[in-house]
This record gives structure tokens, C-alpha cells and sequence, in this order.
């Protein structure tokens, strides 16, 4: 009987030649076996994305009534307690793994 070729099955090949090799981060073809995609790079320095706050800081304004001023306002404010609360729970995150980690007098 022979094997079916599947998607599932070409991933896990693939995975596999990869695997077998040594890692070598200087290597082309394995930086290039799994390409970045840009939602998944990391955020620049800093904490926010240029790209987001150029866009929010360079749209114009001029089309929008007062109600959707109002409502966007009332959006961004809710996103500002969003990344609060995210940041602070980061926080105590961090704070948990210092205590964890702090060397023993």
C-alpha cells in the first residue's frame, strides 16, 4: 500500500529535513524554511507599533461629525483601559516571576 501525499504529510516531511540538520541561525535556507509573517514580528522598541500610530495620527479628521468623533473617542478610551490592564497584569506577571526567580540570601 502507498502512502497518500497530503498536505499534513508534505508539512511533516519538511519539518522533518529540517530537523535532522544542525540548527545553524547563520544558514539561509533554514532561516527561509519558515518565513515571518509581518502580524508575527516583533514590536518595535518603544511598545507601539509606528505603523498603528502614524496611521491614527495622520488620518484626517475632517469627515467625521461630532457623534463619530464621540465615538471614536469613546473607543480609543476603552483600548487605553484595554492595554492598562494588560500592562498591569504584565506587571504582576513580572513581579511573580522576580520573587520566584530572586537569589536566596
Amino acid at each position: 500500500m502507498s502512502a497518500i501525499a497530503t498536505p499534513h504529510s508534505s508539512v511533516k516531511s519538511h519539518l522533518s529535513a529540517v530537523n535532522a540538520q544542525a540548527v545553524d541561525s547563520k544558514r539561509r535556507d533554514v532561516k527561509d524554511a519558515f518565513p515571518m509573517e509581518d502580524d508575527d514580528r516583533p514590536v518595535p522598541s518603544g511598545g507601539v507599533s509606528k505603523d498603528a500610530a502614524q496611521a491614527l495620527a495622520s488620518e484626517s479628521l475632517e469627515s467625521y461629525s461630532q457623534d463619530e468623533l464621540s465615538a471614536r473617542i469613546r473607543l480609543l478610551e476603552i483600548e487605553i483601559e484595554r492595554v492598562k490592564a494588560h500592562a498591569a497584569r504584565a506587571s504582576a506577571h513580572r513581579l511573580a516571576a522576580d520573587a520566584l526567580f530572586r537569589p536566596r540570601a
